[in-house]
This record gives structure tokens, sequence and C-alpha cells, in this order.
């Protein structure tokens, strides 16, 4: 008897466990129901823009409105509903975080993490569900304006700097967009350039941080770019969209439009396009997905399943944000939560990292024991870059610049004595000879004379909508450097860029050089503790600096900026150090190189192969030791090199890195994992990636030019 109701016991239970089942819709269930119930009216205003940042609510069904904002270093101060003026909030000043390529000239992945986290914290403070960051293009040609927005020339040190921000990200209940999708890599012409690449090139260096971002960071949205792809517009590009995104990768949210990149009614419903966002110059009725869109399917021209899919991928991203049947956010009071000390910390502790020392001479850091006097030298010491730069404008809540930084840190210990050098303005090639003549009075009379030159926000400059006409400095800068070296040879440069500047008219006479992008809110905070010494940098460079524009490979092998409306990157897989390192070309400085205040040496290299195709590691281990006096943090980069292959491959490629730090005197044991796609390349005869048997050789060192330790190994 006690089995019997033991029995009827356990069966009430499975019956209870069988009815929940039942009860519990799965995702795809809820989006079917909330679709049965939508009209065809109500599903095609969901697939557009309602104002410049957010979509239709259909409040009968609790499907809220979609709230988006630019943009990577922050959250984008509010605009007015159908323009791009300021609606002048009072209430929306935010963090300002470091530019991606300063993230990614940290080489630090759980920096990437915490930056994402921040991020992300910020952006729900300001309900918002769609952050259109990050930017994954790859830095192709030295020129192109938005290269500081995006993380490098090398798609594996972008793909494993992403993933990390986007899942942080995420996590916090928003949705970010990677863009632009895809070979966005130029400004000039960018909404009509039609850009032709090989396959290989296609896979192997364009896509494969979209690819990562899909697959692992399970990125909820992706942006389509203004250009052309092989003829076809890319936010129309059923190759792009629909075989590979949604096709190969299986990507399940939601393709969106950068503003005004959807060209054709029948091409956005039919190729892959979910989103549209409102026209730069257009109206509520503009849309190419609005009433067009309806006009056709009611025509009887264009099937309205399309859309079903479009509205799916919509409700699944809402779902997966928690946010259908949930009322607005309440944003009162959001100000006092915004930029708090916790994520001002993120910020810099990403700026101190990312700062790269490129040369120094026993010039760094400056021991201002023994400085009464400090010149301080450029516009770029008191520039505050936060509302510059196209579609990252941020209303930050503080920015403190270089000067700032160094006032604070040296307060009246030492006398700093300002001069401007150069004035920014639309001739880039005006020389202020009134204003040189000052900073070299003030450098000669100074103890030190540090100089903060380099780039800005302003067009033609790092800048959305155009590209630089060349790697030259603007404004005289060249003269000024070289005119204030002479007077005082205690001359220490710090370059604010995010793009390669060419160098070659001064670097051999300055006693140190200081590289770095945009660090934002605590830019003078990070910087003023490396020059004095108390944070010792550890930035590499995520893009190589070339000698001079004519070596960069777009231009020897390849294209920019095309000719008649078409750019052919003949330059292939040889893009940054690919092609440096294959052709034998020295740059001025090398991808992957950065200095420190203490030295590091390597040994003990040894690798262990074990499992075969998907389940391929090859762990690769070795020593790195601080064989200086003070602690520090050491980037060591794994390469990888096919030693024989069907097809032509780059000498070397990075495949793995790994940031350690050490104590002075401190050695550790380093292990980075490679996997099956570490030694495969994509064969576009077999349309897929092949790993061919062989000889490989894993190369250890500190930068694309330093390899210090060699292994090889048969696969």
């Amino acid at each position: 008897m006690k089995n019997f109701f033991g029995f009827i016991f356990l069966a009430g239970l499975f019956g209870i466990f069988i009815n929940s089942c039942k009860t519990e819709e799965s995702m795809d269930q809820k989006i079917e129901k909330l679709l049965s119930q939508l009209t065809l009216e109500e599903k095609v205003s969901l697939i557009h823009g309602n104002t410049y940042f957010t979509t239709p609510a259909i409040p009968r069904l609790g499907i809220p409105a979609l709230h988006l904002s630019d943009g990577p270093c922050g959250v984008r101060e509010e605009n007015s509903p159908y323009g791009w003026s300021p609606a002048n909030w009072n209430n929306d000043s935010t963090a300002y975080f470091p530019a991606l390529t300063s993230l990614a000239s940290t080489w630090n992945t759980d920096l990437a993490t915490e930056f994402g986290d921040a991020y992300g914290e910020e952006a729900v403070i300001r309900g918002k569900n769609i952050m259109l960051a990050p930017g994954l293009n790859i830095h192709r040609t030295p020129l192109n304006g938005r290269n500081w927005e995006y993380l490098s020339e090398d798609p594996y040190l972008t793909s494993r700097i992403s993933v990390n921000f986007i899942k942080a990200a995420q996590a916090n209940g928003i949705a970010v967009c990677a863009k632009h999708f895809a070979l966005n890599n130029q400004e000039f012409e960018r909404g009509t350039i039609n850009v032709e690449v090989s396959e290989r090139a296609l896979r192997e260096i364009y896509l494969p941080a979209f690819e990562t971002a899909v697959k692992e960071g399970e990125v909820l949205s992706i942006m389509g770019s203004y250009n052309r792809f092989r003829g076809q517009y890319a936010c129309e590009n059923p190759y792009l969209l629909q075989t590979i995104l949604k096709g190969e990768w299986g990507f399940r949210g939601l393709v969106m439009t950068d503003w005004d990149a959807a060209h054709t009614t029948v091409g956005a419903a039919k190729n892959g396009l979910d989103l549209e966002m409102m026209p730069m110059e257009g109206t509520k009725d503009s849309y190419y997905t609005g009433q067009p869109l309806l006009d056709s399917i009611k025509a009887k021209k264009i099937d309205p399943k399309v859309v079903d899919d479009k509205v799916r991928r919509i409700l699944y991203v809402m779902l997966k944000l928690n946010i259908i049947g949930k009322s607005e956010p309440d944003t009162t009071g959001m100000e006092a939560l915004l930029a708090a000390p916790s994520r001002a910390k993120t910020a810099l502790k990403i700026a101190e990292e990312s700062i790269i020392l490129l040369k120094n001479d026993q010039a760094l850091p400056l021991d201002f024991k023994n400085i009464k006097t400090l010149a301080v030298i450029g516009d770029n010491a008191t520039r505050k870059h936060a509302r510059g730069g196209g579609s990252t404008v941020i209303k930050a809540k503080y920015e403190i610049s270089p000067l700032e930084g160094l006032q604070k840190k040296l307060g009246n210990s030492v006398k700093i004595n300002f001069a401007l050098g150069y004035t920014v303005s639309q001739n880039m090639k005006s020389i202020n000879h009134a204003l040189i003549k000052e900073a070299v009075k003030t450098a000669a009379s100074a103890d030190a004379v540090l100089i903060f030159g380099g780039l800005n926000h302003e067009p033609g400059l790092d800048c959305e909508g155009t590209d630089r006409p060349d790697m030259k400095l603007s404004y005289g800068q060249d003269e000024l450097i070289k005119a204030v070296v002479k007077a005082n040879p205690k001359t220490i440069v710090v370059m604010i860029a995010g793009s390669p500047v060419d160098m070659g008219a001064w670097i051999s006479d300055v006693k140190g050089l200081i590289y770095t992008s945009y660090l934002g809110m605590e830019t003078g905070t990070a910087l003023a503790g490396v020059i004095a010494g108390d944070v010792n940098p550890s930035g590499k460079l995520s893009y190589t600096l070339p000698v001079k524009l004519e070596d960069s490979p777009s231009y020897v092998l390849g294209e920019y900026p095309g000719k008649n409306g078409l750019v052919k990157y003949n330059d292939d897989l040889l893009v940054g150090y690919r092609y440096f390192d294959t052709k034998n070309v020295k740059p001025q400085f090398p991808f992957g190189f950065g200095l420190s205040y203490t030295s590091f040496s390597y040994g003990d290299c040894k690798v262990a192969v074990s499992g075969k195709d998907e389940s391929l590691q090859c762990i690769v281990s070795f020593d790195v030791t601080n064989t200086g006096k003070v602690e520090g943090k050491e980037i060591a980069e794994v390469y990888v090199r096919d030693l024989e292959s069907a097809l032509p491959r780059p000498f070397k490629e990075l495949k793995g890195f790994s940031k350690v730090s050490l104590k002075a005197g401190e050695t550790k044991k380093v292990e980075v994992t490679l996997n099956q796609r570490a030694f495969q390349y994509y064969n576009p005869d077999k349309k897929q990636w092949v790993l061919e048997p062989g000889k490989f050789e894993i190369l250890v060192g500190s930068s694309s030019d330093n390899i210090l330790l060699k292994q090889q190994v048969e696969l």
C-alpha cells in the first residue's frame, strides 16, 4: 500500500510537470501568437522607424517602442525627434568612455568585459534598448575618417576584444548593434562606393569579427553599411544578409539600416533587411518599407510572408530584452546615476592601459622632483573631444584635458606654462608662425616640455563622413615640433590620434613619444599618471604605423579611394602587418608594438597538440619574466605561419595573445590555446575553411616584427 501511494504521489508530480510544460510558452510560440494578432498595417509599421531613434509601439498588444542610441563612446545626447539637432535636455550628460581604438590597444579582454558592463549600465539608466556599437570594420587605409571608431587592422584582435564587450553589455538587458556590415573601410563616397574584394579576403579579413559577434557574442542586432558590395547596396545585399549572416551563421536577431542606407522597396523587402531607420532628410512618410511596401503587398507584388520574417526578428529581440508588456522605462532622476564613480574608474583603467609608449631615450617618466618649470604646448592639451566625430557625439558629464590632469597631479609643486602652438582652422595646411614663436619661447625657459599634438574630430581628420587628405599632421605641427625640440631637447611628444600620422619630420629628434587614441572622460588623469610614472604604460598598437602613406598596402597593392565609384581591394589578404611582414617593408612602428618602463624576457616555449578537427587544441606555453625594476604588464603575442600551403598565405597571422601583470623579477607561465580556425584558411573553391595537413610554425613575440620564441608543429 505504501508503494501504491508513493506511485500516486510521483504520478501527481509528473502531471504537474507536464501541465507546467504545456502552459509555459516557448519564445517561438510567443512570437507566433503575437504575430497572429497583428494586422498587416501594424506589421509594416514595426519594420521602420517612428522618430530618428525610436520605432513605433503597438500598445494593444504590449509591444513597446524600441529606443536606440549612438554610439561607441557612450550614450549619445538626446536628439530632437525628427532631426539631428540636440533636444537640449538638462539630464542627459553621461559617461564618456575611451574610443574603441583605445580599448583595442589595451589588448585586455577582461577590460573589454568591464567596458561592456559599464557601457550597458549607462544605456539602461538612459532608457535605451539598442546601442549602435561596436564598430567592427577593419583599418584598411590610414586615411579612413572612422578608423578611430573601429578597433584594429587585425580580425583576430578585433574579434576577441569585441566579443567580450558585446556579451557584457547585453548581459545588462540591452541589445548592441554590430556595425557596419560590411566593408565600410572608407568614408570617401561611402554612400555609393562599390567594393570588389576576393572571397578569401572577405572571409579571412573583413567578416571574422562579425561572425564571432554572431556565433559567440550572440549579438542581437546588426547594422548594414552604406556602401555597395559587388554591385548591390549592403543593406539590400542577399549574399551578405541572407546567405552568410542569416543562413551560414544562423543569425536570429534583426538587421537594420544605417540612416539613409535603404534604396528600394523591393530590395529592402526581399534581401534581408528587417528595420529601416529614418532617411537623413526624410519624414515619417519617406520610408521604402512604409506605405510603398504596404501598397506593393496589397497589389500582390510582394509576398506578405517577407514582412512576417522581419517582425519575428524584431519580436525576438524584444522578448530577449524582456520588454514586451512592460511600461516605458522611467528615466526620472537619471542624471544622478550616470557616470557613477565605478564607471568613471572603468573609463580610467581603459585609458591608462591603452596608452602606448613608442619611444623612450631615458626621457620618461618625468622626474617632477627635479622639474620646477614645465612647458605644455599644443591645442590637444586643452581640447575636449567628446562632442566631435559624427555619430559618437557625447554630452560628457565631465572630460579632464591633459593640461587639467597635469595641473591636478602637480598642484603648486611645478609651474606649468601653456602655449597653444597651433590653431585649428578649416585650412589644415595653415601655419601660425606667431604661435610657434611663442611656443619656442615658452619651451626654451622650461626644464621639460610636453607637446600634445595629433588629430581631432574636425571634418577631414578623425571624423565621420570624410576621409583625411593625407597622413601629414595638420596646422603646421611638424614645424612646431621641430622648432620646439631645437629650442629644448628635453621635449616629449604626446600624439592623440585614432589613425596613423606621418612622424618622419621629427621622430629621430625627440627623446620620448607617447601615442594614444581618444581616452574619454579621464584623459588627463590617465596621461598625467603615465607621464609621472605612477602608471606603467602597457598599451600596444592595434594597427601598423607606416613611415609614409605610400608604404600602406592599400596604396602599393590595392586601390584607394577607387575610380568611377569602384574600389578594388587588390591588396587582398595583405592588410596591415600582413603586408609589411610578407613583403619585408619596415614600418615606422609595427603592429603590436609598445614599450614599458620595465623590460621583459621570454623563454621555455612548449607546444602540446591534442584532438582533431573541431576539437583540435594547440596549447602554447612559455615563460615571461619582468627583468626590470618596476611592476609592469606585458602583452605576449602568438602568431601562426603556414610553412607550405596550396594557396598563398601571409607570412604570419595573429592567432592568440595574453596580457600578464608581473612584479619586478617575477616570472609567470603563460598559456595560449589555439583552435582549429587558427590554422585554417578559406578555400573559395570548396566554399569552406580548410586545414591542410602539414607543418606550421608557432611564433611568440612582443610585436609582429619582434619574434622571440619559435616552435614547429605538424598537424
